[in-house]
């Protein structure tokens, strides 16, 4: 894999997290999952911070996985890139004080690029498993 620096969230913040993209994922929820969501935007710069670090992690660790014989390919380097420059965007958003609306465009993102590589639900449930039993290698 790439060898970029991990960040370190608590299983707590990772279920935190994917309740939190799940919920913005079903945007046509019941009103029992949108006044969830208002208590998630109640605290709204913690939560930008926590998405984005979120965020960086799947991109990095999960979603972009370079295998170890191709992270010194052109291709390796490219994907290395793409997510500095996506983790850097996330941080952006979180520092631009917008709070739940950029924790919001921030699960909006993750949703997009996890619709990439597998059902939405299903990446989270995985991602749920995974913080007891070892992350899932999602290429």
């Amino acid at each position: 894999m790439t060898t970029s620096p991990k960040t370190q969230l608590t299983p707590e913040q990772i279920l935190r997290a994917t309740d939190y993209v799940e919920l913005v994922w079903q945007e046509q929820g019941t009103q029992k999952e949108r006044v969830r969501l208002e208590e998630f935007h109640a605290d709204g710069d913690e939560l930008a911070k926590l998405i984005g670090e979120f965020g960086a992690m799947l991109l990095r660790d999960h979603i972009s996985v370079v295998p170890d014989e191709h992270a010194d390919c052109e291709s390796g380097y490219v994907v290395d890139q793409l997510v500095t420059v996506t983790s850097r965007y996330l941080k952006r958003w979180r520092l631009t004080g917008g709070g739940a609306n950029a924790a919001r465009i921030a699960a909006g993102f993750l949703i997009e690029c996890i619709q990439e590589v597998d059902q939405v639900s299903q990446y989270l449930a995985d991602t749920r498993r995974g913080i007891t039993t070892g992350w899932p290698a999602t290429t």
